[in-house]
């Protein structure tokens, strides 16, 4: 196996690389003399001659060369990163994925007083204060390195750290591989692939719980849900599973009382954690009961749709419908857990895929130009579920762009009360794009192709009032023209969106706030005239549909 030694500078990264490395007989790879070798400079030259993104570009063909992880269960190389490979997500996939990750963590002030003896200039640290510099990295950085499989002191002696990384290295493996592990304002978020029953078991340890009350449906049940149930009776862990409707269906009042009474008769206490294993609608709901049985009892989000693993199971929202509008009666319950893993992807339905990526535009759309370029690359073999695509990180770098935008966002501003900017950004397409998909009663539109509409209706409304910029409405029509997204007009009537429209729960002193693309991010205006709106809806239907 390939042991790859991660964590913040002067963690002692390459000592105890050449260190294990000498132990085992084996191959030493320090990626950052194998990048000064391949540029024919130092690294704090590529710094200065050509900036962080050109040494960036540098990292990344380096890790590349590693080529396939040896899967065999002896060390057959050792392999010391640089501080900030793991940042970029395809790094960390290529670094985690099939490898022994191992973090040499450590304080920042003791990481800090190294650095100053040590010949080597690191660039993000030289003309700073070592120690404000040493801890904004680690602060930035946790959630990355935290990934990794094994956690140890790097600030022991060498002999110390060698010792305890070589005990590591002999423990059994798994075929888990975790990618992000956070502890944020809004619960645990974890990222990986096949890493689900790993980390529920571990969420109920944390919690001290007695048993697991799995939510879910029908379909998640056989797809993930049965399996992950499976996994923690062996586990050890007591199971017992609620089912909900499919769909929609899930989110109405009286089911949640029908649920409700079970759990009563299950005798569920507030120490029993909910397990929400499922897409959108039945983490609405799931999150809805555990938010108001017993007033409020932990929940744990294991998303199995792409919809749900880039947006609704970040946040904390709750919701059931009411035949006058989606989502209208809910509550905010943050999650103790968000356990997000990639496997569960593979064998959805291609549509569902294609309309989740409606919810992935609007996060590029913020603001993030990586996520933009990734979805106008291979947004189309994501929807048909090419296995290239998983297999090279492509899928886990956007989950991971798009959930962890969220959490940024909502970690902001929980309860939508920032008077300018914060949770509303994400309102960005869905205002039209929630009339439309009430217009069809929940049943025509999956959500993202809906959000897909509102899309194009926000680029309409922003050029309309000058601040949407052509190029840059076009660009977002292109990509959805790409993914097959909200490409055909809709049959229902004006009157009917509208009347949905003015319903809107993002209404405030009577007037709506519409998020609208810039040539960079979003602007929110609430003083659009009447008759735009009513053009850009228009716009999306049917020059025959009834009026």
């Amino acid at each position: 196996m390939d042991v790859v030694l991660v964590g913040l500078p002067g963690s002692g990264k390459s000592a105890v690389g050449r260190r294990l490395a000498q132990r085992h007989h084996v191959p030493f790879m320090d990626l950052d003399e194998r990048i000064e070798a391949r540029a024919g400079r130092r690294i704090p030259e590529i710094f200065e001659e050509e900036g962080e993104a050109a040494f960036r570009a540098h990292e990344r063909a380096a890790i590349g060369e590693l080529g396939e992880a040896d899967a065999s269960t002896a060390v057959s190389r050792v392999v010391a990163t640089g501080g900030g490979a793991v940042v970029d997500p395809r790094n960390r996939w290529a670094l985690y994925r099939g490898r022994m990750a191992v973090w040499l963590d450590g304080r920042p002030e003791v990481l800090a007083q190294r650095l100053r003896r040590s010949p080597n200039v690191r660039p993000l640290i030289v003309g700073r204060d070592p120690v404000a510099a040493v801890r904004d990295l680690a602060a930035r950085r946790e959630r990355f390195y935290a990934a990794a499989a094994v956690r140890i002191n790097g600030v022991a002696e060498v002999h110390g750290v060698l010792g305890a990384v070589q005990l590591a290295v002999t423990q059994p493996r798994t075929s888990a591989t975790k990618l992000l592990d956070a502890e944020t304002k809004l619960g645990r978020y974890v990222l990986g692939e096949h890493v689900a029953t790993d980390e529920i078991a571990a969420t109920l340890r944390r919690l001290d719980a007695r048993r697991a009350v799995i939510v879910s449906e029908p379909g998640a049940w056989a797809a993930a849900g049965a399996g992950i149930a499976d996994g923690l009776a062996t586990r050890g862990w007591s199971v017992e599973p609620v089912m909900l409707p499919q769909g929609e269906d899930a989110k109405r009042l009286s089911v949640i009382e029908d649920a409700a009474r079970e759990l009563a008769r299950l005798r569920v206490e507030r120490r029993d954690p909910m397990v929400a294993i499922g897409g959108g609608a039945l983490g609405d709901a799931a999150g809805f009961l555990a938010a108001t049985f017993l007033r409020g009892i932990p929940l744990i989000h294991v998303p199995t749709t792409l919809v749900a693993q880039v947006d609704s199971s970040i946040g904390g929202k709750t919701g059931v419908d009411l035949p006058e509008g989606k989502n209208l009666v809910g509550a905010f319950h943050q999650p103790a857990a968000v356990v997000i893993d990639v496997a569960l992807l593979a064998t959805l339905p291609e549509r569902d895929r294609r309309a989740a990526l409606g919810e992935a535009v609007k996060m590029a759309v913020l603001g993030d130009e990586r996520l933009f370029a990734l979805l106008e690359a291979d947004g189309d073999a994501i929807a048909r579920g090419e296995t290239s695509v998983f297999e090279r990180g492509t899928v886990a770098e956007l989950v991971e762009r798009a959930g962890w935008a969220k959490v940024e966002i909502v970690s902001g501003d929980e309860r939508e009360q920032a008077p300018d900017g914060g949770r509303i950004l994400l309102n960005l397409g869905h205002s039209l794009g929630h009339a439309v998909e009430a217009a069809g009663g929940y049943r025509d539109l999956l959500h993202g192709e809906a959000v897909a509409y509102g899309l194009r209706a926000a680029c309409a409304i922003g050029e309309a009032v000058g601040v949407t910029p052509v190029g840059r409405s076009r660009r977002i029509g292109a990509l959805l023209d790409a993914l097959a997204l909200a490409t055909e007009p809709l049959p229902y009537a004006l009157d009917t969106v509208l009347d949905h429209l003015a319903a809107d729960k993002k209404h405030a002193a009577g007037r709506l706030r519409w998020v609208l693309p810039t040539e960079s991010g979003v602007e929110i205006r609430d003083d659009v005239p009447e008759d735009v709106v009513a053009r850009a809806a228009g716009g999306l239907l049917a020059a025959g549909s009834p009026a």
